[in-house]
């Protein structure tokens, strides 16, 4: 089953017409994208872009033979060309299938927004899944199965940044795994083209191409290669927690790590907790501690009321959801209390050799776990030198407890100002 994008933008295209942005200042040549719209075989077209027999002609493709014209979602723009020849395009009712006469079989797959996705079989037994902008499979259940096939899509098509959790979701119920291609379409300005975008889909184990690639659906593509362990630095307000959860937006079941506690009576710091629950997945699992070796070394999962609905215990059974740990330098002022380390006479006489071999057992459980991780810490080496000798002390092993971590990651960015630097990876 060929497929051919004719497009691979949101509907009003990138970049927007009129937009100043930055983004779309920049989405030139190959970044800029036309509406999304797909050619299956040459046979059947879903949704339209604007000029489609020109798109089609630029990807060396024709519509005459196109025998059925599908779209997900509502038209708000201006009137939609259909070129002569083309059948009058239609929408189809959740769930009905349709046989085409060279073999296609389609299904029309409920979502979450106004519009329908669409699931395609071709004469092989390939089988892709096409969604509509900012949609998400209404209904999915973990392990409920999908479609009338067996096993995980070929290939998935959906607008993977503007609906993370709808990869999640596909995920849970089995249908995308570590083999489907997953292709973002439906892209927009909120985030720049070029190495950004493709940074940030590479990172929830997804790409996208140029407007008029083809692609045999079923054909092996080397599908990203997803790090099992990530360490995001950065200053302080650099949205270096943003970028960590971004990173694992698309994943479900994820277990959230809170090294910080609660701090009671502290307003300030509950408001910056409130924030970051608030923009977590409300699929994520919390847990608030700062015993991170059985968590990494996976454990079984129990109710605790406190803190949501499931968290990680002791080690019994394995548990390979991932881990979002936030953040290292919680993890370490809680350590360097629990050695004395601010006091001089008792971080002489003992209270270093502890902090270190503490240190030394969280790297070798980063080292040995299977569970995704990704690990925020704060990069404090750049600034001012403390006055203190407490808070040298602390800027030190903070360092080294980077340095000593980072090795153990195939993945290390520096988060600057809201923009990810890759040291790593």
């Amino acid at each position: 089953m060929e497929l051919t994008l004719l497009g691979t933008g949101a509907p009003r295209g990138l970049p927007r017409p009129g937009c100043p942005c930055a983004a779309c200042a920049t989405a030139v040549g190959d970044e800029a994208r036309a509406a999304t719209a797909l050619l299956i075989d040459g046979a059947l077209l879903l949704d339209l872009t604007p000029g489609p027999a020109f798109a089609a002609a630029r990807a060396g493709h024709s519509l005459t033979a196109v025998r059925q014209v599908l779209l997900s979602h509502p038209h708000d723009g201006p009137a939609m060309e259909v070129p002569a020849g083309l059948p009058q395009p239609g929408r189809v009712a959740d769930g009905r299938e349709l046989a085409l006469l060279d073999g296609h079989r389609v299904r029309a797959v409920a979502v979450d927004v106004p519009g329908t996705g669409y699931e395609v079989g071709g004469p092989e037994g390939e089988r892709l899944l096409y969604l509509p902008p900012g949609a998400a499979p209404a209904g999915l259940a973990e392990g409920e199965g999908h479609g009338r096939g067996s096993g995980p899509y070929d290939m998935v098509l959906l607008d993977v940044l503007g609906r993370p959790d709808a990869l999640a979701r596909l995920r849970a119920s089995g249908a995308v795994d570590a083999a489907t291609d997953v292709l973002g379409v439906h892209l927009d300005h909120d985030v720049p083209p070029g190495p950004e975008l493709h940074r940030r889909l590479a990172a929830t184990g997804a790409r996208t191409v140029p407007d008029g690639t083809s692609l045999l659906v079923g054909e092996y593509h080397a599908v990203p290669d997803l790090p099992r362990r990530t360490l995001v630095l950065g200053g302080a307000r650099s949205g270096k927690s943003a970028e960590a959860e971004r990173r694992l937006a698309a994943f479900p079941d994820v277990l959230y790590v809170a090294t910080g506690g609660t701090r009671d009576g502290d307003t300030e710091w509950a408001a910056r907790v409130s924030a970051h629950r608030e923009r977590r997945p409300a699929s994520w699992r919390t847990t608030e501690t700062c015993d991170l070796l059985p968590l990494l070394e996976g454990g079984t999962r129990h109710e605790d009321r406190a803190h949501g609905p499931a968290v990680a215990s002791a080690p019994s059974a394995p548990d390979d959801s991932p881990l979002l740990i936030d953040c290292l330098a919680l993890w370490l002022t809680h350590a360097m209390d629990k050695v004395d380390a601010w006091d001089d006479g008792k971080w002489a006489a003992g209270g270093e050799r502890e902090l270190r071999a503490r240190v030394d057992e969280l790297v070798a459980a980063v080292r040995g776990t299977r569970r995704p991780v990704v690990a925020v810490s704060n990069e404090v080496g750049s600034g001012v030198v403390p006055a203190t000798a407490s808070g040298r002390r602390f800027r030190d092993e903070l360092g080294r407890l980077n340095a000593m971590f980072g090795a153990e990651c195939e993945h290390v960015l520096l988060v600057v100002a809201g923009q990810a630097l890759t040291l790593r990876g």
